[in-house]
């Protein structure tokens, strides 16, 4: 097995999930040709190759971490000049994350924790922005003319030990400053499941807890959300409360759904899952919750299943008041899981008042499907998939893909 050093950039476009949806073939066009004439000869220009590439992402391999940290600022400038020539909906914002370490080299692909970490900063990025590791900051701090700005130590999924980051600075004027930037809500992967049969026309948002990890203080985000005037809220991590942890995958699937259905509403403001999931080792009271992420609104809950039997709690708190505004049980069975995630989003629409829309039946999104052992399969391939410290894991990831 080969190993080197490298500098890892992942790169993942924003909103791609709702681009798609909204117009797929005007999509697959644009990211297309932002590809070939922008992201593959600005990456070969600063000596990089592109290693592997995803619908709505890429990952990159640079020998010097100076090259991918002045190919990352490049490719952002050049995007924002492009997005300032077009409307709004054809926009294509891209989150950025570099990492250097240890990767696994097996033929054209990398492998292991070098890889994984970048990926996991750049869900950290602001839209438009770019998140690095401290070992990228510490060797360009002083080659390059970029300031950083720290970001505190971050727990990042499937990486035993925190990791130190790093928001650079792209504008000078700004340089020690938080950047105050739009965070919209991040649609990772197509989801082989949407949940909504109906969609609320009002906003929400992401975040969560655990212990041991910095007290948790206002952020750019903070700022950016008091400054909106939509509703917002924030979906934490549910729990799983099933004797089997290892069906974690379901609670974890189930969060990142109903973040989706609620992200889609037009008029909202929400925080990505993502975003809420840096906070998941964080035991935080409500209030510090709504404080640090700039939300009003606070959605908890937990899932618990017992062979076919399944029982869903959820609580919704104003983070203003801590005051709880409703909480509920739904029982069922795993095969009417997706009534289930229904249930959950009209219940939470009329506790604040939003009015529903009909819409599309879930089996009609993006390639969706209404049977639930699919639905399973899917989540645990995901749930492979996001940690993929391995080529064994990986292969293992596609397998529960290819049987969805």
């Amino acid at each position: 097995m080969d190993r080197k050093l490298s500098a890892i950039l992942a790169a993942d476009v924003v909103g791609y999930s709702a681009q798609m949806e909204r117009d797929e073939a005007g999509t697959f066009e644009r990211l297309r040709a932002r590809r070939k004439e922008l992201f593959e000869p600005e990456i070969a220009r600063h000596h990089g190759h592109i290693f592997k590439l995803m619908g709505d992402g890429l990952l990159a391999e640079f020998g010097s971490v100076v090259d991918a940290v002045e190919c990352a600022v490049s490719l952002q400038h050049a995007l924002a000049e492009r997005n300032a020539a077009v409307s709004e909906d054809h926009r294509i914002h891209v989150r950025i994350g570099i990492n250097l370490g240890e990767v696994i080299v097996e033929g054209e692909d990398r492998y292991g924790e070098g890889v994984n970490v970048a990926a996991r900063l750049q869900q950290l990025a602001d839209p438009g922005g770019i998140c690095v590791s401290a070992k990228v900051a510490k060797e360009v701090e002083k080659k390059l003319a970029f300031s950083f700005e720290p970001m505190g130590q971050q727990k990042l999924k499937n990486i035993a030990e925190p990791v130190q980051a790093y928001r650079v600075l792209l504008d000078p004027a700004v340089a020690g400053k938080p950047m105050a930037v739009n965070r919209h809500p991040r649609f990772r992967r197509n989801l082989a499941v949407a949940i909504g049969v109906l969609v609320v026309a009002v906003g929400l948002a992401a975040a969560w807890w655990r212990p041991w990890e910095p007290p948790l203080r206002p952020t750019a985000l903070t700022a950016n959300a008091k400054a909106d005037t939509r509703p917002s809220l924030v979906v934490l991590p549910f729990d799983n409360l099933s004797d089997d942890k290892a069906q974690g995958y379901l609670a974890d699937g189930f969060t990142e759904d109903l973040t989706t259905e609620l992200a889609r509403v037009p008029g909202l403001f929400v925080v990505s899952r993502n975003a809420a999931s840096t906070y998941k080792a964080k035991q935080t009271k409500p209030a510090e919750f709504a404080a640090a992420l700039g939300v009003r609104y606070i959605l908890e809950g937990s899932i618990r299943r017992v062979g076919d039997d399944m029982r869903i709690n959820a609580q919704l708190i104003d983070g203003s008041t801590t005051v709880h505004l409703w909480a509920e049980r739904f029982d069922g069975q795993w095969t009417d899981v997706f009534a289930l995630q229904d249930k959950v989003v009209v219940s939470i629409a009329g506790a604040l008042k939003l009015r529903l829309i009909s819409a599309q039946g879930k089996a009609d999104v993006a390639g969706g499907t209404r049977n639930p052992a699919a639905y399973e399969a899917y989540l645990q391939g995901m749930e492979i998939y996001n940690r993929r410290n391995t080529p064994d894991e990986f292969a293992q990831a596609v397998r529960f893909f290819r049987q969805a």
